[in-house]
């Protein structure tokens, strides 16, 4: 879903094969390991990680353009990946998008038939432990099930409160 503002929504590179439905530079920019690797060692990434046995990492030159006039940026990242944005960007919020429940979270995840069983389990284990992680972030908003809309809306009243802040500090 898009929100109604010209922000920028970051598009992650990772070195994992696309799912049946993805895109290259729609959902993920899919680099082989060798384009994921001249990325990084030219410094391109603001940061990445290895996750679930690929490599994710964001690009670094959108962000900083975007950034540079004025506009809106949305980073999809996880725990670890917000951790060092935090470090590099100034003024950002975080949003910590959880699930429902972890119970919840295991049916989408086998609902959708792209993982392995251990995948499943890797995932649901680092969902654990990154739901112990929430107090790093400034607003949790959960994502209950067929409630998209509203999903979106929390996250737009977040964005539309933070800028609000932002702007009147500048004055």
């Amino acid at each position: 879903k898009s929100l109604g503002k010209p922000y920028l929504f970051a598009i992650t590179a990772t070195t994992r094969a696309p799912r049946p439905n993805e895109r290259h530079e729609n959902e993920y920019l899919f680099l082989t390991s060798s384009e994921f690797d001249r990325v990084l060692d030219s410094g391109g990434f603001l940061e990445w990680a290895q996750v679930y046995g690929n490599r994710y990492g964001v690009p670094k030159d959108p962000i900083d353009n975007a950034l540079a006039n004025g506009q809106t940026v949305i980073i999809k990242t996880d725990v670890q990946g917000a951790s060092t944005i935090r470090k590099l960007i100034s003024p950002a919020v975080f949003i910590f998008l959880a699930p429902s429940s972890l119970n919840e979270l295991e049916r989408r995840l086998r609902d959708r038939f792209t993982e392995s069983e251990p995948d499943v389990s890797l995932r649901l284990r680092t969902a654990r432990a990154e739901m112990g992680h929430q107090a790093m972030f400034d607003y949790t908003v959960i994502n209950h099930e067929g409630e998209l809309e509203q999903t979106v809306s929390e996250i737009e009243a977040i964005i539309n409160l933070e800028e609000g802040r932002i702007l009147s500090s500048d004055t």
